[in-house]
């Protein structure tokens, strides 16, 4: 779109505000009802794990939505797929704000995110086109900023929200955000050429992979509850999924318009950036999901200070990002990727450490020191994946990886809580057997309680089923920590230069 390429807004300051609140709205979305779980689950009468459809719901459909951005900015144009996209955004958010019932809830989270996700592809490609070629890496650096701190913010609005006000409010609170957006880009890139063309749509690729990741997203969630392969739904749903991926990727391979290009695969960098990417977004949501769960069902944290606990991850990001974003290209960019798998796998094995003891400031400070790994992870591994692309797939590449992390993310939701719930519950039947009357130190510990009557062994099962949970955070800690060393070793396979089509890149925008 190089007639583009001369067109300079009335401002430049209110276009970026405009286009960031949007992408901070819709990734702030993507977390704030983490810490609000137990209570929508609460309100609504269902049990905690189905309460998770309600980040999972939200994050297949922003995944399904992905992949389409390219095909429809090119249908009806960038500035009004951002515009309609927010304008939709706004409206979904108070749809899920007046919902009585879970299923209402989790009808209108999917479509929340399936109108959310050209937002934040669509902010990269105006950002980099509305500034000039000198600037675009501090423009992609303020975009990485607020990719970081919006998850973490979540957290802490959604938990103050929730106890002063009512979970209701953790959607209500995109409307003025979103209108403000839509009024500002509106007004600034109104005049901002426009470039259409009428390309097909790929109709098999895009119900292949509705249903191919659709499908396996149920049976991720489904899978905990039903005994996985123990239960026919679970069954037929794998192989509906595996059939239809397995069509999806050959479709794709062959199809002259592909709704995902899968061809991008062949660059090296893109492939081993894609995959660092993903695994480090996954690991970090991860980290995200279950710290606030363990601090409000087993450490009596309420919700907004189980938000305070985790916020102190975003103090490095803010304050380091725009330096990130200013020299990262003076150095080799896979040594700064490794750095930040090193500091966020260290932040892993210090909570691994933790005990049922251990005090607010300490589970802070090993979050702020997560904050330096996470200050270096985005911008870097960004910069890898897209440096062997032709200028002409930058667009496409963005979508994919956007989609892949995304779709990482909601993989993370399901899998974390499965592995945490079965460990903890493992770890109780293990310390069970080894309870009985005949045992001194559990006479010992049921007089304590008033003797052998039934309050007495409830509030033993309590103490166990926390040291189960705890135990299983520990393991889970462990898990991540060794998973991020292993993606320093991955990253050291992609081959500079990472910068060889930057400029031209940005100038295909």
């Amino acid at each position: 779109m190089s007639n583009n390429a001369s067109f300079s807004p009335p401002s430049l300051l209110l276009s970026t505000i405009g286009l960031s609140l949007a992408t901070f709205m819709q990734v702030l979305d993507t977390t704030i009802a983490n810490v609000a779980l137990p209570t929508i689950s609460g309100n609504l009468g269902v049990s905690s794990e189905q309460g998770t459809w309600v980040i999972t719901s939200f994050a297949v459909s922003n995944a399904i939505a992905l992949p389409l951005t390219g095909w429809l900015s090119r249908r009806f144009g960038e500035v009004k797929l951002f515009l309609w996209a927010t304008m939709l955004f706004v409206l979904a958010s108070f749809l899920c704000g007046i919902s009585t019932s879970m299923p209402e809830l989790i009808g209108f989270r999917v479509l929340q995110g399936l109108v959310a996700g050209p937002l934040y592809p669509m902010t990269q490609t105006l950002l980099i086109a509305v500034y000039p070629p000198a600037r675009r890496g501090m423009a992609l650096a303020l975009l990485a900023m607020v990719t970081v701190v919006a998850p973490i913010a979540g957290p802490i609005l959604g938990g103050w929200i929730t106890d002063s006000y009512s979970w209701p409010w953790i959607f209500f609170i995109n409307v003025p955000i979103g209108v403000f957006a839509v009024m500002v880009v509106r007004s600034q890139l109104a005049k901002r050429p426009v470039v259409t063309s009428r390309q097909p749509m790929d109709y098999v690729g895009l119900i292949t992979l509705i249903i191919g990741v659709g499908a396996l997203q149920v049976i991720l969630d489904k899978g905990n509850d039903l005994d996985w392969f123990e239960s026919n739904f679970i069954i037929i749903g794998a192989a509906i999924s595996v059939i239809a991926l397995a069509v999806f990727v050959i479709w794709e391979m062959t199809d002259r318009h592909p709704v995902v290009n899968l061809r991008l695969f062949a660059h090296r960098n893109f492939r081993i950036g894609t995959l660092v990417l993903v695994l480090g977004y996954a690991g970090f949501f991860g980290i995200n999901l279950i710290l606030p769960q363990w601090l409000q069902t087993q450490m009596g944290y309420t919700a907004t200070w189980a938000g305070l606990a985790v916020a102190p991850i975003g103090i490095l990001p803010v304050l380091l990002s725009p330096f990130v974003g200013k020299y990262a290209h003076k150095f080799d960019l896979r040594l700064l990727a490794g750095l930040a798998f090193l500091a966020i796998g260290l932040s892993c094995f210090m909570r691994a450490e933790f005990t049922n003891e251990v005090d607010f400031q300490h589970i802070a400070l090993v979050q702020l020191f997560m904050g330096i790994g996470v200050a270096l992870f985005f911008m870097p591994t960004l910069s890898i994946l897209m440096s062997d692309l032709p200028p002409s797939q930058i667009a496409d590449g963005a979508g994919l990886a956007t989609f892949l992390r995304t779709l990482g993310g909601s993989f993370a939701a399901s899998l974390t809580t499965w592995i945490w719930i079965r460990r903890a519950d493992q770890h109780h039947a293990y310390m069970s057997e080894s309870i009985s009357t005949y045992e001194p130190a559990t006479r010992e510990a049921l007089n304590q309680l008033g003797g052998a009557s039934n309050p007495a062994y409830a509030q033993l099962d309590h103490v166990l089923t926390s040291q189960a949970y705890m135990l299983s955070t520990v393991d889970y800690f462990t898990l991540l920590g060794w998973g991020f060393m292993g993606l320093i070793l991955i990253v050291w396979l992609a081959k500079p230069p990472f910068a060889a089509k930057a400029g031209p890149a940005a100038s295909g925008h």
